[in-house]
């Protein structure tokens, strides 16, 4: 059974949308290939592994191609792409209106996040401290990623967190505070203030755009996803460059935020990476409103 096409439609045409494909799968495979090649090897990397093991996606969910909603692939077979997919009079498309409405509670919950992230004006002095707060008087043995050494001795980091203070809007980094860590934190987020607190300066919010865009798939081009992952994966190399643990041996030299010079460059850092996620925010925004457009006129 055939369909009319999709009210805003855009039809791509074979040679085009396989060609996004092959690039999509070409370009996730090379973030991909080392990650499984450690799993394999029964090794563990403190950078590279965490958009893999902190977040749900799959990657053969990541890896795979959808071209967002409204979009007609010419001459598709929808059982290749999924079963939200169906046949048009032109080949394959998302039905965009049965996926809005399944998803409906968890697309608003989002996209009143995104919103009043966006509309806040970006803070820029918490210089990292959140993971100064997840060892915070712990010992080497105790910390997450003991197979690494400290920069700082256990003493130094209490220190530093003490004399600088934590200022974290962050649920998600918060809940990984050390107990005693936790009352020196200017903010108490909570899962149900979330909305309230996150901010467009801080890094787990930006590097979350990820969570949000795997999310909204296949609702997204995956080429959107793509990009909120690599922007992920970059704002994790500062976090742990950032951080109390020593990984200049992987390749990643500290960002010394207990120095004057080391907190401008995190700064600096920060802020280039703020304005890549706004441009990243708005763009999941646009989609969402694209979704809605489409699902008002069928």
């Amino acid at each position: 059974m055939t369909t009319a096409l999709p009210a805003l439609g855009t039809v791509l045409e074979t040679a085009t949308w396989q060609a996004r494909r092959q690039a999509h799968q070409e370009r996730i495979d090379a973030w991909l290939a080392p990650h499984l090649a450690r799993r394999r090897r029964g090794e563990k990397h403190p950078v590279q592994d965490f958009l893999f093991t902190y977040y749900s996606y799959r990657p053969a969910r990541l890896r795979r191609w959808h071209p967002g909603a409204g979009v007609v692939l010419r001459d598709a077979d929808p059982a290749d792409f999924g079963p939200d997919y169906r046949a048009s009079t032109a080949g394959a498309t998302l039905d965009t209106p049965a996926v809005r409405a399944r998803r409906a509670e968890s697309i608003t919950w989002i996209r009143t996040l995104l919103t009043a992230t966006a509309g806040r004006p970006a803070q820029f002095g918490c210089f990292g401290m959140h993971e100064w707060a997840m060892v915070y008087r712990q010992t080497q043995d105790e910390v997450r990623h003991n197979a690494w050494p400290l920069r700082l001795s256990p003493e130094r980091v209490a220190t530093v967190v003490e004399e600088r203070g934590v200022r974290c809007s962050h649920f998600d980094a918060y809940r990984f505070f050390t107990r005693p860590a936790r009352p020196l934190n200017l903010l108490h987020p909570t899962r149900d203030s979330q909305h309230d607190l996150e901010q467009p300066g801080c890094l787990h919010a930006n590097m979350d755009l990820y969570k949000w865009a795997y999310k909204l798939s296949p609702l997204v081009p995956s080429e959107l996803v793509a990009e909120c992952f690599e922007l992920a994966g970059q704002i994790r190399a500062l976090d742990m460059r950032a951080s109390p643990y020593d990984l200049a041996a992987l390749g990643y030299p500290p960002v010394a935020v207990e120095t004057p010079p080391g907190r401008t460059e995190y700064a600096a850092a920060q802020r280039g990476f703020a304005e890549r996620a706004a441009r990243l925010r708005t763009r999941l925004l646009d989609a969402i409103d694209r979704c809605d457009r489409q699902r008002r006129r069928w």
